[in-house]
């Protein structure tokens, strides 16, 4: 029979915490030899990166902190690979989050609607923003931002990480990427670009990487002449990962891309698929299931639970459904066909209603080995759903951490494993949690 307890005030069925820090808010976790690497949300403390010794489970230790000297900025993912460390560089968002980012496709269709330019007062209510929000969107509009990037360090040493380059994109820069020992598969925005595109560098010297290609949606190049078909920057690269000569790039309100990289200098996008609408939340990451599972090749998607349930929005949102997890056979790229839905009802946490805290999925572990995926669902903490069956996606354990901090609810962020098969969850706003799968 599987057990289900409470181990240390959290709620969990076949997961058991071995560790815990309270370390600030994280967006990324990755993990390299006895280290795990964590990138934090936007703080006032300016701390971007802090790196933590796993060696002994039970007791994480906090050995290095890496700070920011640009307060307009943020560092909150991170990727490690051959003896190097990179961090994005990205401006902050203003208090109205990715709102503001839809102010210049509302504004367009306003003006276009109206005749004249709308008023702060109209933009406001298309918005669902009050004017003092719409006021802060402008102010930041006019402050150019020349910092946008990722930065590179050195980590011979990984408790003494020693910066060796920031590279300069564009935009508002680096929101989230993949990399391995020989490149950088950046997703940020470009001058001439709408919304961020891919970017691929080589790291052979990584003092001086260098741009390899470029990969972006049609319609995204406006400084060519292209002309987008959505508003905003609703399409738009999310993040890409590589896997052999392709890459699993999510597109955010325009569903995903499987890109052929076999010449990593001409990526070609070989397949397609959005199923936005009729799913109301965005495609965060895509990825392969190893292997073939009847036959077929499978892939899955998760999306990300977008918009924070505030007091205000709750009501709103009922009978909406949460962002959750797709699953795909994309065995004929020209034919990709929608097989099943996984997601966690609101019934599943005591948390799924807490005002001003999300409830859906985020992210999951981003390398399966099996048919088992490893994921995060804000409010939903951590749920391990196996794939055997495409068909019936089945969930087989979970761990919804008790809130801490002060906090009303946790908001898990990141999931990912290490090599002896750990489990290492990071909260968007305070908590580092080491936990184990007891099978199923």
């Amino acid at each position: 029979m599987n057990k289900i307890d409470r181990p240390n005030g959290a709620l969990a069925r076949n997961v058991r915490r071995l560790g815990h820090l309270d370390l600030p808010g994280a967006g990324q976790v990755t993990i390299a030899g006895h280290f795990a690497y964590v990138g934090h949300i936007p703080n006032k403390q300016q701390l971007g990166t802090s790196i933590v010794d796993i060696a002994d489970p039970a007791n994480p230790r906090l050995v290095a902190s890496v700070t920011l000297d640009d307060p307009a900025s943020h560092s909150h993912k991170v990727r490690v690979a051959g003896g190097l460390m990179l961090v994005n560089h990205e401006r902050n968002a203003t208090p109205a989050g990715r709102r503001a980012e839809q102010m210049p496709g509302v504004r367009r269709e306003l003006r276009e609607a109206l005749g004249r330019e709308p008023t702060r007062a109209e933009l406001a209510q298309k918005l669902s923003l009050n004017e003092a929000d719409i006021v802060e969107i402008e102010a930041a509009e006019k402050q150019p931002y020349r910092n946008g990037g990722f930065r590179i360090y050195d980590l011979a040493d990984p408790a003494k990480p020693k910066l060796i380059h920031h590279q300069l994109t564009g935009g508002v820069g680096v929101h989230r990427f993949d990399m391995d020992e020989r490149y950088a598969y950046i997703s940020t925005e470009m001058d001439g670009f709408i919304g961020a595109m891919l970017v691929i560098y080589d790291l052979r010297d990584p003092q001086r990487p260098q741009e390899v290609s470029r990969w972006w949606l049609p319609g995204q190049h406006i400084a060519a002449g292209e002309k987008p078909n959505w508003s905003g920057k609703r399409h738009r690269l999310h993040h890409a990962l590589r896997f052999g000569n392709e890459m699993f790039a999510s597109c955010w309100h325009g569903g995903f891309r499987i890109v052929d990289v076999a010449d990593l200098s001409k990526p070609k996008t070989v397949a397609s698929y959005n199923y936005h609408p009729p799913f109301p939340e965005p495609t965060h990451t895509v990825m392969p299931v190893p292997g073939k599972i009847g036959g077929k090749r499978i892939a899955l998607t998760i999306d990300e639970e977008d918009q924070a349930q505030s007091a205000n929005e709750e009501a709103a949102r009922r009978g909406r459904p949460h962002a959750g997890i797709s699953v795909f056979d994309v065995s004929d790229y020209a034919a990709v066909k929608p097989l099943s839905l996984f997601e966690v009802s609101e019934l599943d946490s005591p948390f799924a209603r807490t005002p001003g805290a999300r409830f859906g999925a985020h992210q999951f572990h981003e390398r399966m080995t099996g048919t088992l995926v490893y994921a995060v669902w804000f409010g939903g903490g951590l749920r391990i759903i196996d794939v055997a069956d495409p068909m019936a996606p089945r969930e087989v354990g979970y761990f919804i951490p008790e809130p801490v901090g002060g906090r009303k609810a946790p908001q898990s962020n990141d999931v990912m494993l290490d090599s002896r098969g750990l489990i290492y969850v990071v909260d968007r706003r305070v908590g580092f949690d080491v936990l184990e799968f007891n099978g199923h």
